[in-house]
């Protein structure tokens, strides 16, 4: 009885992800979209960004980072992260635009979390001109990781044979279906190292970090607010106010500005699955807080989960079950 429940929840789980899919790719009339709403931009306004969750898809930051960024009243740039990492990719992307965006417009860009500041979220925080962290955040988790599933078992207990032809010796590696041979892991190391090397320089020169700091700290571990800034991976401790306050100072306002948000897009049970460049950063909680049931919750977490195996991940372990 337990077995078949389970089977229907899974099942019921795999329906909307389907119905979502194919309801986004029919009409988009079926949720509503805040990127076009209007604000009113007082002069000397500070602009506060949100980055939170698992970081799957960072195109709705990047084009909203892109669409303020260069307003005349907009005097500066507050980022409030709290994300455990994700992608790469995205979170590459997201890194190159904030550093972009400093560039262009000589505005200052603060990032701050009180919460969790790892990995991919890390990555993308070092382009920002100060990184402030509460004193118990989480910061760090320098690092790539690649999961991989193997079903051999479990395909010989369902009495299921499965075979492949490819056109090379490598098309299949990461099939869960057979064990992994020993090239194939090497293969696979290669290109973790390859990606975080990339990720351990990026950080060493956004934060002027030496060889020493960065061979016994970007291993992966995770520290405290208080230990990032006493080892240079953040510049001060504090909260949201101070991290606003601290934008204020570096773009000459004094106390004569405002703080001002981007109207948040209303998520529905039609963005279960979703991808696409709509999304901000497409968080695993966001999608499983959709579902009241939280079995369901739970399946939808790991149709998620499942999708990213096989590729490089920069995200802090464990935080696929987040915002249980």
């Amino acid at each position: 009885m337990k077995k078949s429940f389970l089977a229907k929840v899974v099942i019921v789980a795999l329906v909307f992800l389907v119905l979502g899919f194919l309801l986004k790719k029919g009409g988009s009339y079926f949720s509503a979209d805040d990127d076009d709403a209007k604000i009113d931009i007082a002069k000397n306004s500070i602009l506060h960004m949100e980055l939170s969750g698992v970081i799957m898809n960072g195109k709705r930051f990047i084009k909203n980072l892109n669409k303020y960024r260069k307003d005349k009243n907009i005097k500066a740039i507050v980022i409030n992260i709290n994300s455990p990492g994700g992608s790469v990719g995205p979170s590459q992307e997201i890194f190159a635009e904030i550093r972009r965006a400093k560039e262009e417009t000589k505005k200052p860009i603060i990032c701050v979390s009180t919460g969790i500041m790892a990995s991919g979220a890390y990555y993308s925080a070092v382009a920002c001109d100060k990184i402030v962290v509460a004193p118990g955040a989480l910061v760090g988790s320098i690092g790539v990781i690649m999961e991989f599933a193997n079903l051999e078992k479990l395909y010989d207990w369902a009495k299921i044979s499965r075979f492949t032809i490819t056109s090379g010796r490598f098309k299949d590696s990461g099939n869960e279906f057979r064990s992994m041979r020993d090239d194939e892991k090497a293969l696979f190391q290669s290109m973790i190292t390859e990606v975080y090397q990339q990720f351990r320089t990026t950080v060493k020169e956004a934060r002027k970090l030496d060889d020493k700091i960065m061979d016994q700290y970007a291993d992966g571990r995770v520290f405290t607010g208080t230990a990032a800034v006493k080892l240079g991976f953040a510049d001060q401790e504090g909260m949201f106010e101070d991290a606003v306050n601290l934008a204020a100072a570096e773009a000459k306002l004094g106390t004569d500005f405002e703080v001002i948000e981007i109207p948040k897009r209303k998520k529905s049970i039609l963005d279960f699955g979703d991808t696409s460049e709509d999304d901000p950063v497409n968080s695993v909680a966001q999608v499983k807080g959709l579902f009241a049931d939280q079995a369901i919750g739970q399946s939808v977490e790991k149709v998620f989960r499942m999708k990213y195996l096989n590729q490089p991940m920069m995200i802090m372990p464990g935080f696929w079950d987040d915002n249980k």
